[in-house]
């Protein structure tokens, strides 16, 4: 598990200038927590964090020397200036489910070699236990052939019973239609003979 240093936020510093100086600002929330912690991390931590990890994970997050249990609930990313401005933690309660989601992860999808893949569905939202949250589910789409696809149901993260799903099964993730411009074999016979 990822570790993530933050330091308590002095609310009348504005986030704005925080950003300036080289901070991503957020908030830890949790069942525990009267109202909610602001904080202040350093934008560089972010970015490493980020590389790994991202909505739905699990970080210890170290607030001025006090080690917590949190997952990433919402990031706030800025598109113009290309980075993150907000992130919120929910602190984890052993013993007590939480919603979050998993990311999806597309594997073998170079093998798939006729039609379009489609990817769907981008993540899964479920409720478990601490010890069974789920950062990432990978799909595997190598035996993929027009036609077909894969849904949530499909999936061993729906059988696993410590895990609620929340997202319907029935939700199809990827998908493998047909490309458009595939030329049917006639025509190109044709057009050799024509310029034969």
């Amino acid at each position: 598990m990822n570790t993530l240093k933050a330091e308590k936020r002095d609310m009348a510093i504005k986030a704005k200038r925080l950003r300036r100086e080289g901070y991503v600002t957020g908030n830890v929330f949790g069942k525990e927590i009267e109202g909610s912690i602001p904080i202040k991390i350093e934008k560089s931590a972010v970015d490493r964090l980020m590389k790994t990890s991202g909505r739905g994970s699990q970080v210890m997050l170290d607030v001025d020397g006090q080690a917590m249990d949190v997952l990433i609930k919402e990031i706030n990313f800025n598109p113009l200036k290309g980075q993150i401005d907000e992130i919120d933690f929910q602190a984890l309660v052993k013993g007590e489910k939480v919603n979050s989601v998993a990311e999806i992860v597309l594997v073998n999808y170079e093998k798939v070699m006729s039609g379009v893949l489609q990817l769907l569905l981008e993540e899964i939202s479920y409720r478990a236990l601490p010890d069974n949250l789920v950062e990432r589910v990978s799909v595997d789409v190598g035996d993929l052939k027009v036609g077909e696809s894969i849904k949530v149901g499909d999936l061993d993260i729906a059988k696993n019973e410590n895990i609620d799903l929340l997202t319907d099964p029935e939700a199809i993730i990827v998908t493998v239609s047909e490309s458009r411009n595939d030329i049917p074999e006639e025509d190109t016979e044709e057009a050799d003979s024509a310029d034969a």
